[in-house]
């Protein structure tokens, strides 16, 4: 059965551009437009990873990976935060917020593809 992603960007260039290489390697993957639209897309899913940038309207990346850490169900869920910022101190951030790893922009589809591999097969 194909892994089920969920995509967060506010960009909608980007998310069809992480979704088309997903999809291609065969993983199911919805998409979100901000941290708030993806809380509710989690609600009730199962998704094997969540895919998030960090600036973003209504709910920040890392506002977000903290608040899928306090859900039970998805507190082990790998997520992996895909985003302009290299400065240590947002991946300290994001790390504290639960963060599994940490995809920076611009990214090409073989280390997109690499990571989601590693981590969900």
């Amino acid at each position: 059965m194909a892994k089920n992603i969920l995509v967060v960007d506010d960009s909608d260039a980007i998310r069809q551009s992480v979704a088309f290489i997903l999809d291609q390697a065969g993983y199911t993957v919805q998409q979100a437009e901000d941290g708030l639209d993806a809380l509710k897309k989690l609600e009730g899913s199962t998704f094997d990873m969540v895919i998030t940038d960090v600036n973003m309207p209504n709910l920040d990346g890392i506002g977000l990976t903290a608040k899928i850490r306090e859900n039970p169900t998805h507190k082990f869920t790998p997520i992996v935060v895909l985003t302009t910022e290299s400065q240590s101190s947002k991946m300290d951030e994001g790390k504290k917020a639960g963060a599994t790893g940490w995809i920076v922009k611009p990214f090409n589809a073989d280390k997109l593809l690499g990571v989601v591999k590693k981590l969900i097969g």
